[in-house]
């Protein structure tokens, strides 16, 4: 592919049209490629953790060398297509002027630039071997769901709870109206035998501080929500916390709860994130924790791994970097022990949490988007921390000495606050101050950056050493 088939147009951009669902696309880059969701599931039952890249750039050309890179890597990828922050919010016009005037943007603007363009970029790099998704954070996703359809592309992730409460003012209400319309187009918009895979973003809300049984709760909801709208393959996901042995009851409660919930029909898979709060500042410190992280989820049963790499306290990674990334965890994750499966399950406190979420807001009735909506309503659900307007905002947490996070005031939550145990109050849980929330948002990246590794960090026999020389050989 010649850098003139990936230039950019300047000027007005070719609007995404649905591709024609009457016969074969033979100009798509994806006709005969395997589904994101049966990509991820194979290559588990093979014994492989996925690993993938936060990765987009506006320019086609440093996207396809990014998606070029991530496919020839040491590890078992798929790729990725960040979209800008300007098509998430919806203002295109701001894209189109960004493009024409050579201004870069952080991320891909799948749907200003041309269908043929986009298809360019994915011809000879999405086959059957690595399939691409689509990652955005908007409330409004349509042009971005009909432009990757239109590109060939089967997967996408977010949420109608997940991608409003933290990234913006857009009402609950029509998020989920949004998000059940998007749902329904693009299981239309992808052909047989493709199927469509969304990921729910549930698990990462805000990122940290939020208890594991609320994440692992929205994130089964927001699964639940996309099958009741057509989507046939769902990944549910959760972000790495503050206690190993805490997030290890919650990928294993996702997983529990997807069974007894979930059509069995349904493909599905469980994503694990690399922590999503403030990320160590030194390099050892932040391969420690990337390594901490695939460890986790091959011992939790996690089957995909969202990678962060040694910049991410700086500035945004490179290509190079993000590939170092994966081949580190790539490299830590084929030296862990695979999970160890009980023949029955003990109730965890994460699972006993999540449960009791779930149920709460499937009694409230069978509408499950008018369900979340009444739910965040009248406090049942309640995000701590969130400041979106449809959030009650009662809600809060810390992390108590052990490492755990666990909830300090509840609100109408049907949980417990933890300074409750056997009807008596814990006086060592005080009210969290600014400083306190400061030093619980900071507590990771001081543990990791710190002379001696926190439980369950220790470098696995310079695994990540060796993956990263391997990729540092590589051209740039």
């Amino acid at each position: 592919m010649t850098a003139a088939t990936l230039s950019a147009p300047h000027g007005a951009a070719t609007d995404p049209v649905a591709p024609d669902t009457t016969a074969p696309d033979t100009r798509s880059p994806s006709a005969s490629t395997t589904s994101f969701g049966a990509f991820v599931t194979a290559a588990a039952a093979s014994g492989q953790l996925v690993v993938q890249p936060r990765m987009g750039f506006g320019d086609p050309q440093r996207m396809r060398a990014g998606l070029e890179r991530t496919k020839a890597a040491v590890a078992t990828t798929v790729g990725t297509l960040t979209i800008d922050s300007y098509t998430r919010v919806g203002d295109h016009a701001a894209a189109r002027e960004a493009l024409a005037e050579g201004t870069p943007l952080n991320g891909y603007p799948i749907a200003t630039h041309s269908t043929e363009l986009t298809r360019g970029l994915l011809t000879g790099v999405l086959d059957a071997g690595f399939p691409v998704q689509v990652r955005h954070g908007s409330s409004r996703p349509e042009a971005i769901v009909r432009a990757l359809a239109a590109a060939g592309l089967d997967a996408t992730e977010g949420g109608p709870v997940s991608y409003c409460l933290p990234y913006g003012r857009t009402p609950l209400a029509e998020s989920v109206e949004n998000w059940a319309h998007c749902c329904e187009l693009l299981a239309s918009l992808v052909r047989a035998p493709r199927v469509a895979h969304v990921e729910s973003f549930g698990g990462c809300m805000l990122g940290q501080l939020c208890p594991p049984g609320l994440l692992v709760a929205i994130s089964l909801l927001e699964a639940l929500f996309f099958t009741r709208h057509g989507i046939r393959s769902v990944s549910l996901s959760y972000a790495q916390q503050t206690d190993p042995a805490q997030d290890a009851e919650a990928v294993r409660a996702l997983h529990r709860l997807a069974a007894e919930f979930l059509p069995a029909e349904v493909d599905r898979h469980v994503v694990l994130y690399t922590y999503m709060g403030v990320f160590p500042h030194t390099e050892r410190g932040a391969t420690r924790l990337l390594e901490a992280s695939a460890r986790l989820a091959v011992t939790s049963g996690a089957q995909r791994l969202i990678v962060k790499t040694a910049a991410e306290a700086h500035r945004i990674p490179s290509v190079l970097e993000n590939v170092r990334a994966l081949e580190t965890a790539a490299a830590t994750a084929a030296l862990a022990a695979p999970p160890h499966e009980a023949a029955r399950p003990a109730d965890s406190e994460v699972y006993r949490e999540a449960r009791a979420f779930v149920e709460a807001v499937l009694e409230l009735g069978d509408d499950l988007g008018r369900a979340l909506r009444t739910a965040f309503a009248r406090g049942v659900l309640d995000v701590p921390y969130c400041l979106h307007p449809d959030n009650a905002g009662r809600s809060r947490s810390f992390v108590d000495a052990s490492g755990r996070l666990r909830w300090s005031d509840t609100g109408a939550m049907p949980v417990t606050p933890h300074r409750m145990t056997g009807g008596h109050v814990r006086a060592s849980v005080r009210p969290m101050t600014s400083d306190g929330l400061l030093a619980a948002l900071g507590r990771v990246a001081s543990q990791y950056d710190g002379p001696s590794a926190p439980p369950g960090s220790a470098a696995v026999a310079g695994a990540g050493a060796r993956a990263g020389a391997r990729a540092a050989r590589a051209p740039a």
